[in-house]
């Protein structure tokens, strides 16, 4: 686990940078309209673990079942899952980022459960409380992912499922300076595990502060695909999909996102 400053308040500060992405409707933060609810409720509807289609029969018919979306607020995911027919309940840092969700429920007459936290402390949920964990692209704000797993597994009852996704690790490795990318050169710097806190210098983690932007782990595959294994679950699901456009050089020639089913049997 990247050591963290002990004067750096992360949660905080992630939290903030959430807010403001989710303020500048970002990718993940524009709340779907009343036609995809309206769909969603006739039995047309997907939602994402990744920026590609989830593989349909991972879910399946979630009507009745209990689902935790795990720090995916934004009002996208967790309307589409309750219209459909689910109980659900979203887990989120950032005020903002659920009120996205509160909007959505409010606009189309939904009943979702809407809680801020930490996605590594689910103390607040006894233990099998939900049929699925629906956790998409959000642990690279952790510095330690053994956690959530862990919670994950205590959460669910025996036979529910995790969907999580995640970066693929080798984005986190190269050095992200425009010189290199305008060559198509691609100059390995960092090592994974990763941590934008002790691996970019002062002066970069500073602008990150003052820009308002969240800091990025990247995490092992020991720790993302291991950790699932080590906290107990059974991997049942392996996707890997592309970025596209690729933002970095690396991302033209292997995934970037990687996205797992797993089981408590």
């Amino acid at each position: 686990m990247p050591a963290i400053p002990s004067s750096f308040d992360l949660l905080a500060h992630n939290a903030a940078a959430w807010d403001r992405q989710a303020r500048a409707d970002g990718p993940w933060s524009q709340a779907v309209d009343s036609a995809v609810i309206a769909a969603a409720r006739q039995g047309r509807w997907h939602v994402r673990l990744t920026p590609g289609p989830l593989p349909a029969h991972w879910l399946g018919d979630v009507t009745g079942m209990r689902i935790l979306c795990l720090a995916a607020a934004g009002g996208q995911q967790a309307p589409v899952l309750a219209a459909a027919g689910a109980d659900v309940t979203v887990l989120d840092l950032s005020a903002e980022q659920l009120a996205k969700d509160a909007l959505v429920a409010a606009r189309d007459g939904l009943a979702l459960t809407l809680e801020q936290g930490d996605m590594r402390d689910l103390s607040r949920f006894a233990d099998q409380s939900f049929d699925l964990v629906f956790h998409p692209i959000a642990n690279q704000y952790v510095p330690a992912v053994e956690p959530v797993w862990d919670e994950c597994y205590r959460v669910l009852r025996h036979g529910g499922a995790l969907l999580s996704s995640f970066f693929n690790p080798a984005v986190f490795i190269t050095d992200r300076d425009p010189a290199y990318a305008g060559q198509g050169l691609m100059r390995p710097r960092y090592q994974v595990p990763y941590s934008d806190l002790t691996d970019l210098d002062e002066a970069a983690v500073a602008a990150k502060q003052a820009q308002g932007q969240p800091m990025l782990f990247g995490h092992s595959l020991a720790s993302q695909i291991g950790g699932q294994i080590a906290a107990g679950f059974v991997l049942a699901g392996f996707v890997e999909e592309m970025q596209t456009p690729a933002r970095f050089e690396i991302e033209k020639f292997m995934p970037s996102f990687i996205a797992t089913r797993s089981l408590k049997l």
